[in-house]
């Protein structure tokens, strides 16, 4: 099938874009990732589709996109039958998505990034640059189609993604977790952005696990469970509560600590540490900052001002010492300023990365070899010369019994696992090993809230058993629940502290961006 797509970025006449799947089956081998899966999307509003990690959204988007072709079922876009071989088909017919992992050019411009693959709808000179400011202003996002994207902040990036798919025409824009690394201003000014489109006819199917932001932007929502959806709930009368009921069956979760238990022993203290690349540009500036055992200590800041060269520095991963670092690094009062990765972890560092498919696991390896990662030398996985294999195997069915990781089984290759089943393997592996520190980046990200729940509630465990904490995470409400003081990074600096029971998440927002709040109830 196809159909006139228009490349100008406004609908003209009445809504467009209305969805209508029937019945969609996929199935892959040993595992049916969709079934019965029947949902309506009108056309010109917002659509909210939730459900727990590994109910089947991933493969749905996938097939809307033409990423994946159903098994069985059919879909309708605005009351005609399609069949989509592969993205290009559903781009030909309005249909653009914008993924949670942000696909720009850091060293090319707004305009560039935007026409790259897409220049013969308007050239790459003024006629380019014209539709791009046309489509900026028509939408509200403000951006300059001259500046380099390296200098724009994550809301700006998210702006682009979404002006990059309008200029390829798109109707319906399916939108993957698109405020999970914002703050809470960005977050109001993507909404601003998105009434906007839905107001001029535009069809936004929108994904997320964060309820209170669905409940705030969409107009319906359709809920998926193991692969089915199941239900559907108006957000004028729905509550967060009925939401999370009706995925998981559970009350929804809190991130809130209830007691203290900080204790007077210095686990980790970072003294006077400076890093600058080898253009001589400064990435963390003299930071300095103590966590005792049973403490959380939270980082907040808008992704790309410094929170990845901590954790790798801290880690070893980019080398402490080099001659581009300064300052000191102590574990329970040793300097491991000179130590390798291997020789941290095995002092005791536990580590879950932001990235798990960058750092955290070997996506075609199966889960008990990726048990092994990164405790080669360690018990149980290792008698410190050789790798133990029924042990390993051995430990692997332990994480997935207590961490409730949802597999066929620990022969299964990591890659087959949805995020949130990846996400709940690391976290069992990394507490598995009996850590002192555990350095825990974006730990919840992109999980549903079963599985955020489950991992707090491990995080508290280990706190409570006296285990030092260092968490980063964009989410706000976790940084608050969890921690037990709060820094917020800007530009490699730490530039606040925070106590978490009386901070906001836009007093935390105000200061992540470098604003002045007028209000200082949280800092101290």
């Amino acid at each position: 099938m196809s159909a006139t797509a228009t490349a100008t970025g406004t609908p003209t006449g009445k809504p467009t874009g209305g969805i209508v799947v029937r019945d969609v089956l996929k199935q892959f081998p040993g595992v049916v990732a969709n079934h019965d899966v029947n949902i309506t999307i009108r056309p010109g509003t917002v659509h909210a589709l939730i459900g727990e990690n590994g109910a089947g959204k991933s493969t749905l988007m996938k097939i809307l996109y033409g990423v994946q072709r159903p098994d069985a079922g059919t879909i309708e876009v605005d009351g005609v039958p399609v069949h989509f071989a592969s993205p290009t088909d559903a781009i030909k017919v309005g249909i653009g998505m914008v993924f949670q992992h942000f696909m720009l050019a850091d060293n090319l411009t707004v305009l560039e990034n935007v026409v790259l693959g897409s220049e013969k709808l308007h050239g790459i000179g003024d006629e380019a640059r014209a539709e791009i400011v046309r489509i900026s202003d028509a939408y509200g996002f403000g951006l300059d189609p001259d500046e380099l994207v390296e200098g724009l902040g994550v809301g700006q990036r998210q702006r682009i993604e979404i002006l990059k798919v309008l200029y390829r025409g798109a109707q319906i824009i399916i939108l993957d977790e698109p405020t999970a690394v914002l703050v809470p201003q960005e977050v109001d000014a993507l909404f601003s952005n998105l009434r906007e489109l839905r107001d001029s006819g535009h069809t936004i199917l929108f994904i997320s696990h964060k309820l209170d932001e669905v409940l705030a932007i969409a107009d319906d929502i359709t809920v998926m469970r193991r692969g089915a959806t199941v239900g559907e709930a108006d957000p004028k009368t729905a509550t967060k509560q009925q939401l999370a009921e009706l995925m998981v069956g559970t009350e929804l979760p809190s991130p809130e600590t209830a007691e203290s238990t900080v204790t007077d022993h210095v686990l980790l203290s970072v003294r006077d540490v400076g890093l600058v690349d080898e253009r001589g540009r400064a990435l963390l500036k003299d930071i300095s900052f103590d966590i005792r055992r049973g403490e959380v200590l939270g980082i907040a800041g808008v992704e790309g001002n410094g929170q990845e060269e901590l954790v790798e520095t801290i880690m070893g991963m980019m080398r402490h010492g080099s001659g581009h670092s300064t300052g000191h690094i102590l574990l329970d009062g040793t300097d491991i300023h000179g130590w390798d990765t291997r020789d941290r972890r095995e002092a005791g560092i536990a580590f879950i990365p932001a990235d798990r498919h960058r750092h955290g696991l070997l996506l075609d390896f199966p889960l008990w070899e990726n048990r092994v990662l990164g405790h080669q030398t360690r018990p149980p996985a290792s008698n410190g010369y050789f790798i133990t294999r029924g042990a390993a195997r051995e430990s692997a069915e332990q994480i997935v019994r207590d961490y409730d990781v949802r597999t066929p089984s620990i022969n299964t290759n990591a890659r087959a696992l949805s995020g949130g089943n990846q996400q709940k393997f690391i976290v069992g592996r990394e507490m598995s090993g009996n850590p002192v520190l555990l350095i825990a980046s974006h730990p919840t990200r992109g999980v549903d809230i079963g599985a955020q729940a489950a991992i707090w509630e491990h995080i508290k465990r280990a706190r409570r058993e006296g285990l030092a904490v260092l968490l980063i995470s964009a989410d706000l409400d976790e940084l608050i629940g969890l921690s037990d003081t709060i820094e917020v990074i800007l530009r490699g600096e730490l530039v606040g502290t925070f106590d978490p029971q009386s901070v906001t998440p836009q007093q935390l927002g105000t200061a992540m961006t470098g604003g002045k709040s007028t209000d200082e109830g949280g800092s101290r």
